[in-house]
């Protein structure tokens, strides 16, 4: 491969951060100057071409880069990950090419904040890649590539939990335009070489993302503000025209929902605060936003005189091609199903995230979900291969699996973790690929090894102390599960891990009879001590710890799914009969897919069907309106509860024929 890491000057010297470490572990990172953060950097490179066939690129950058070439907008990525496996895109550009003058400009963005988005606040800016036209390197990175930072762009904020940065726009600033191929660059540096450059670069396996633009359904003025509503919530930026004096500030507002008073509500209830500026030039000026929000409304302030024209969202989504047909059974369950559609079709991004406002990360346990419906969905499991690729690229830190993957921000969940098998297995039904189930299988077999650590005398598992024992989440929605779930958790063994170790187990056997490898043969061990464990005869239902002081739902729900006790006729009509009683919402959404799930395994399917049409479910969150899934049941069940969550998407899963657990 050509071409070299390439940056900014101010960084081309700077050792990288190695911002990795357990989630417990101390470890006190290095803080970055305040320099170092929110830079926009520009890179231009002028050259000429012959006659042509075909042209390639493949590019990437660190965080993040949006390229143009000849002033048309090309493509933006890379998809997060980590250095030693580090993604660049590929894309043929031929259409974007002409004989004669090209340009190839490109706005990488460093965050250099430690967030769950990328791998950020490490000290690592830098932009590389390759044109090969015909075959031939044609152009590459090195120095003699213009550089520039973007000053149009500064901060006015950070978003809630350090997701990012609210983003003033100066219609002023000398670099506007620095995409198009008459723009004057002779003023800027020669860019650096990245001197510490660490990658191990690696083909991104995805396509990049659609980015498009959506019209407001409504577009109301009232005095100096305008009012919009995009008539949905989508993933984007919004873009807009304005004509007024130089130097002019408009507030820009968004919102996931409206205020009583019905304005727009831009203080979210994930706790991000929604307000921009933007400085107007004097001329015909456009919005040019760099990072993504969600937001339904938005809400224009300007001053006396300016005038707005051209209101759209640019959205942005990974591609969406439905190919999976539902039985219609009722017109509640359909509006059900569509609400999870519209939130996977436009919620998922280049990775699995599970809100596209407060974290913007990808977890393990909200891919178990949104990534296997956006599999069924879409026919085509490429996009949750690579997401357990990244899972397996996080290996390096806990062989255990990290529960976010790839970002600076640790953390560990062991009930997600435990999850890892199970969705590996899946994937292999879904599509039989026996190449990549190879390729993750030590990854796998490294999740088992990490856990028999944890094994007591009886083959349960006990005091994970590594990781958090999640059950359920948020905490109001454990159904009074009987067990201290402290982080790090304290001494004893309970329920939930138990039963999601012997899912681990089975899968991890099942995966291992089809390489033909030697299997572990724990679960029978496990299931037996689980049940003289858990089990208590009396009620006929399994108690959240050896005390059996306690039966929540969780507790029979996963045996159920997992089928231990599986001959047990009483047991299992107990269960469902608790599952009736109680209902998803004594559960999180996370958990709801589990106990619809194992209805649907013991041939329970109306009961599911009643459970999911629920008013107090699903239902509850279009009442509120919402045109996306929620983090919780409802708007007031967290006190920051993201209104954009694919992670409660499960009847796209249970209510589809690729249910394969």
């Amino acid at each position: 491969m050509h071409g070299k890491f390439i940056c900014h000057k101010d960084f081309s010297l700077l050792k990288p951060i190695d911002v990795f470490h357990k989630e417990h572990e101390k470890k006190s990172l290095t803080k970055i100057d305040e320099k170092y953060k929110n830079r926009h950097i520009l890179f231009r490179k002028k050259f000429a071409l012959d006659s042509f066939k075909t042209a390639v690129i493949n590019i990437t950058a660190d965080d993040y880069f949006k390229l143009y070439i000849n002033g048309k907008f090309v493509m933006q990525g890379p998809p997060p990950s980590y250095p030693n496996a580090y993604l660049y895109m590929q894309k043929d550009v031929s259409e974007y090419l002409s004989c004669g003058e090209n340009v190839i400009a490109v706005h990488t963005y460093y965050q250099g904040l430690i967030n769950r988005v990328w791998v950020s606040g490490d000290l690592r800016e830098s932009f590389w890649c390759e044109l090969l036209v015909d075959g031939k390197k044609q152009v590459s990175s090195e120095e003699s590539w213009k550089c520039s930072d973007h000053t149009a762009y500064s901060a006015c904020g950070v978003f809630g939990y350090d997701t990012g940065f609210a983003e003033r726009y100066d219609g002023r600033a000398k670099e506007v335009g620095f995409e198009k191929i008459d723009y004057n660059d002779e003023a800027w540096q020669n860019a650096s070489v990245y001197e510490n450059a660490d990658y191990k670069l690696e083909k991104s396996p995805i396509k990049p993302l659609d980015v498009y633009y959506v019209k407001p359904n409504d577009v109301r003025k009232n005095g100096n503000a305008y009012f919009i509503d995009f008539g949905r919530e989508y993933a984007g930026q919004l873009y807009v025209r304005a004509k007024g004096n130089s130097g002019e500030e408009i507030v820009l507002r968004y919102g996931e929902e409206l205020t009583d008073e019905n304005k727009v509500r831009y203080n979210l209830r994930c706790n991000c605060k929604y307000e921009e500026r933007w400085i107007l030039s004097g001329g015909d000026d456009e919005l040019n936003q760099f990072d993504y929000k969600a937001f339904r409304y938005a809400e224009i302030v300007v001053p006396d005189g300016a005038v707005i024209t051209d209101i759209k969202m640019l959205v942005r989504h990974y591609p969406f091609e439905k190919k999976a047909v539902y039985r219609s059974i009722n017109a509640d369950l359909d509006k059900v199903l569509r609400l999870c559609e519209d939130t996977v079709h436009f919620g998922t991004q280049e990775v699995f995230v599970d809100c596209p406002t407060r974290e913007k990360g990808q977890y393990l346990g909200d891919a178990f979900i949104s990534g296997r419906a956006q599999a069924i969905l879409n026919g085509d499991a490429t996009l949750l291969k690579k997401a357990i690729v990244d899972f397996c690229n996080s290996a390096f830190i806990s062989q255990g699996i990290m529960a976010v993957s790839t970002s600076s921000f640790m953390q560990e969940i062991a009930d997600y973790s435990l999850l890892f098998a199970p969705l590996v297995l899946w994937v292999y039904r879904f599509d039989g690929d026996k190449e990549f189930l190879n390729h993750v299988y030590p990854y796998v077999k490294g999740a088992f090894e990490y856990f028999c650590k944890y094994e007591n005398e009886s083959g349960l598992l006990e005091g994970i102390t590594e990781k958090w024992n999640l059950v359920d989440w948020p905490e109001n929605l454990r159904d009074g599960y009987d067990f201290p779930l402290t982080n790090p958790i304290g001494k004893g063994v309970h329920n939930v891990i138990n039963a999601f170790w012997i899912g681990f187990l089975k899968s991890f056997d099942e995966i291992s009879e089809i390489l033909g490898f030697t299997t572990a043969n724990k679960a029978e061990t496990a299931e037996k001590s689980y049940i003289e464990a858990f089990f208590d005869k009396n009620i006929e239902l399994f108690c959240d710890s050896e005390k059996r002081t306690h039966s929540a739902i969780h507790s029979n729900v996963l045996p159920l799914y997992f089928g231990i006790k599986k001959d047990d006729d009483t047991f299992i009509k107990n269960a469902i009969g608790l599952i009736e009683k109680k209902k998803l919402t004594s559960m999180g959404v996370y958990m709801s897919y589990f106990a619809l799930s194992a209805l649907k395994k013991k041939d329970e399917y109306e009961k599911a069907v009643t459970l999911a049409t629920d008013e107090k479910a699903w239902l509850n969150m279009i009442a509120q309106g919402g045109t996306s899934t929620f983090e919780a049941w409802g708007k007031e069940q967290k006190w920051n509860t993201s209104l954009f969550h694919p992670w409660a998407v499960a009847p796209l899963i249970v209510f589809s024929e690729f249910d394969l657990l």
